[in-house]
């Protein structure tokens, strides 16, 4: 399966969604709210968010990469600074405490950066008693997710779904175990990296996110 780009994912993923039983009850049973990894998960989570007819926030997380390629995650960091590390591989690749540290809260600082830059501060949304989707646009080793799930737990979420067009199939079984429901469209067996399951998959730019969540709020005014 391979994506066009963003928004058509978003919205097979929205199709998807709309039909499931859990977000069935959640939509009746509590406040539902779509949460979107900044940044390309916003794309996709804005198509979410409007056929479900739902408010749009982002939840802050952000993979620690390893030294010397940084693209390939050995933990994560939420905006709480609450860490989600792999220590089997830290171990593996002889990696000091000191960088994991480091790089930590070099990300806590970007992430607080992102929050003030796309909703005026760097005060996470409220989700205490709400039940929330978690969207990013892809699913590679699953620390960032996991993190975002986490996170959202133990602040006080009273469900979450985790929903991306794309995922390893050998990290669903962590995603389920984390997650109340999953809804993943794609999930390969081999896996290389998120962009190949596009053809369109270019940077999504700070300016983007704030006009997305700009005028999903605006659309949510309207509706209300």
């Amino acid at each position: 399966m391979i994506f066009r780009d963003r928004v058509e994912a978003g919205r097979k993923l929205a199709d998807a969604l709309e039909t499931s039983d859990a977000v069935q009850r959640l939509r009746t049973d509590n406040g539902l709210i779509v949460l979107a990894i900044p940044r390309g998960g916003v794309v996709v989570g804005a198509e979410v968010a409007r056929r479900l007819g739902a408010p749009l926030d982002v939840w802050m997380a952000h993979k620690i990469g390893a030294p010397g390629n940084r693209e390939f995650a050995i933990g994560s960091v939420s905006l709480n600074g609450e860490l989600t590390l792999d220590h089997a591989i830290i171990a593996k690749l002889g990696i000091p405490s000191r960088y994991v540290e480091e790089e930590a809260a070099l990300q806590s600082r970007e992430l607080a950066r992102r929050m003030i830059a796309y909703r005026g501060h760097a005060e996470p949304v409220r989700i205490c008693g709400k039940a929330a989707i978690v969207v990013d646009d892809g699913v590679a080793t699953g620390a960032t997710a996991l993190a975002a799930l986490q996170s959202l737990r133990r602040t006080g979420a009273v469900a979450c779904i985790l929903a991306a067009p794309v995922a390893p199939l050998d990290t669903m079984p962590a995603l389920m175990e984390a997650a109340d429901a999953v809804a993943i469209l794609h999930t390969p067996e081999y896996f290389g990296s998120v962009g190949q399951f596009y053809f369109r998959f270019e940077q999504v730019s700070d300016e983007e996110v704030i006009q997305l969540l700009s005028q999903r709020v605006e659309t949510t005014r309207k509706i209300r």
